[in-house]
């Protein structure tokens, strides 16, 4: 049974990938309206790298941290508006939460500071929420915690590290802040996202005419390229771009055991709004 596939799923996929409609289309019928198999049927068939996050910053806020030796806690709290994130009022409440989290790691975010929260909200006319909190306590190592808090309070990271020094761990806290790995180390990645890379790999190489011992050889060298792009150990440091981030952790006598970045408002999908209908509605009431 053929799904139907409607103009505006068609145009949110031209959207992601800078292919065109027909394509897109194409894709969807094929993949029977699924968005991230139509991407990857696209990529292959395509050559396309990637495809971009579509609506992926929808709430504004702030993060809170705060560490104390092998003791640390990153937080994020949304409102509606940047202009509310600036407002002290605000900003007081995401110390409160903070300090409530670093004291109460186990506290559920929907129950804590429910009152403040409430007061906050009729204050700033806006939607407030705990969203999410990630907490680091000493698990018997000798293991130090280091932060990093962008200037606009919307991006930061937690570190942690046995060895090293205190500035190595903040250099390797802006280091993922700037260039987001997504695991630890190659070994880290799940094999099945490997698998899928390598099947797009395959197809985007299968009509270049090459021995196939050339083009395994390619499919190796974009996986390895892939790997180094998004694990920690393989990335090239950013202060640094002679030395690779396990390198330099090795000279260091150092080890990274966790870390978790946060960005503001990422993954929280955006209500599209068709304001044009919403008057048309009211019109016609």
């Amino acid at each position: 049974m053929m799904v139907a596939i409607s103009a505006s799923v068609v145009k949110l996929l031209r959207e992601r990938t800078g292919l065109g409609m027909m394509d897109c289309k194409q894709a969807l019928i094929e993949t029977q309206g699924d968005m991230e198999l139509a991407i990857e049927t696209l990529r292959k068939s395509s050559g396309m790298k990637a495809a971009k996050k579509a609506n992926r910053i929808a709430r504004d806020g702030l993060l809170g941290v705060k560490i104390d030796g092998a003791q640390g806690v990153l937080v994020e709290v949304n409102c509606e508006t940047d202009f509310a994130a600036r407002d002290e009022n605000f900003i007081a409440f995401v110390h409160q939460v903070v300090e409530e989290i670093f004291n109460h790691p186990d506290a559920n975010l929907d129950n804590l500071l429910v009152s403040a929260r409430e007061a906050l909200i009729q204050k700033l006319g806006e939607n407030i929420s705990v969203r999410r909190a990630e907490v680091f306590q000493d698990q018997g190592q000798q293991q130090q915690v280091a932060e990093y808090i962008h200037t606009n309070g919307k991006l930061g990271v937690l570190l942690a590290t046995e060895g090293g020094s205190e500035a190595l761990g903040k250099d390797l806290a802006m280091h993922i802040a700037a260039l987001s790995p997504a695991y630890l180390d190659p070994d880290s990645v799940p094999a099945e996202l490997i698998a899928t890379e390598r099947e797009i790999y395959a197809a985007q190489a299968e009509d270049s005419g090459k021995p196939p011992e050339i083009v395994e050889k390619i499919i190796q060298g974009r996986i390895k390229k892939y790997l180094a792009e998004i694990s920690l150990t393989a990335q090239t440091f950013v202060k640094d771009g002679s030395m690779q981030v396990g390198a330099l952790l090795k000279q260091e006598g150092a080890r990274v055991t966790r870390f978790v970045r946060f960005e503001v408002g990422e993954g929280i999908e955006k209500k599209a709004v068709d304001f044009a209908t919403e008057v048309k509605q009211q019109l016609n009431r």
